[in-house]
């Protein structure tokens, strides 16, 4: 297991002085950023070889969100690994080291240059090797069906600064596009309490992606897609369930 501490900065906020979906998603990148770098395989020197890691499915559940200067600690293991695909787990604790959110991550090593899986690095297997305890009970491999008709929808252009290392639209710019399609009601009066989403298509520079979002069958639980115009693909389908905020 590695663990790292962050303090929550006032550029990662939201209106409540709470830390944005946004932010929590960043911190757990960066935690399995740093995880890779204490082995001596950080992203940039696997870039050099134009290798990176790939999320194809992913899961947060957050019990509450972090305050400003608040100081979170962020536990992440590999759990599970193929050939080519490893489960990343994490757990979100606060100060006095009550959890506070879980994750989970399904990632794909990725030849960036012939966008093909390779084979992990068995060294890379060997020093970090597995627990296999779940920080969280979910099935990050099964398909979530996307949507064609919304009520709520938006358009973005997919600009220079949403792509990262990978030559790809990074998967933290997808969900600031989901959150963008939800209704203001629930963004200004509910907390998002848990996001599962699956990737299954690239979305590229200055192409067109439309967020389309439509209430599921539960009270404030939504179905969400984000697809590419140009090419008609899918690019995420998502769930998400929102909690009311205590003020």
């Amino acid at each position: 297991m590695f663990e790292k501490k962050y303090e929550l900065r006032y550029f990662e906020m939201n209106q409540y002085g709470e830390a944005s979906p946004v932010t929590i998603l960043t911190l757990l990148e960066e935690a399995a950023a740093d995880h890779c770098f204490s082995i001596a395989y950080s992203l940039y020197d696997l870039m050099k070889q134009d290798i990176g890691w790939i999320l194809l499915g992913g899961y947060l559940r957050m019990e509450r969100y972090p305050s400003y200067k608040e100081n979170v600690t962020i536990r992440t293991w590999m759990s599970n690994y193929s050939t080519i695909r490893g489960i990343r787990e994490n757990i979100i604790f606060d100060e006095q080291d009550n959890i506070i959110g879980q994750a989970k991550g399904l990632w794909l090593f990725f030849d960036i240059k012939r966008r093909r899986p390779v084979k992990i690095f068995e060294d890379i297997k060997k020093k970090w090797s597995y627990f296999a305890e779940e920080s969280v009970k979910n099935d990050i491999r099964k398909k979530i069906e996307p949507i064609y008709s919304a009520k709520y929808s938006n358009r973005f252009q997919v600009h220079r600064f949403d792509i990262d290392t990978n030559k790809h639209v990074n998967n933290i710019r997808y969900l600031q596009w989901l959150l963008e399609s939800l209704p203001t009601e629930i963004i200004d009066n509910y907390f998002l309490h848990i996001i599962d989403g699956r990737f299954t298509s690239e979305a590229q520079y200055e192409h067109i992606v439309s967020s389309l979002t439509k209430n599921d069958n539960i009270d404030n639980t939504f179905i969400h897609t984000i697809k590419d115009l140009r090419t008609e693909k899918v690019c995420v389908a998502a769930k998400s369930k929102w909690k009311r905020r205590m003020l």
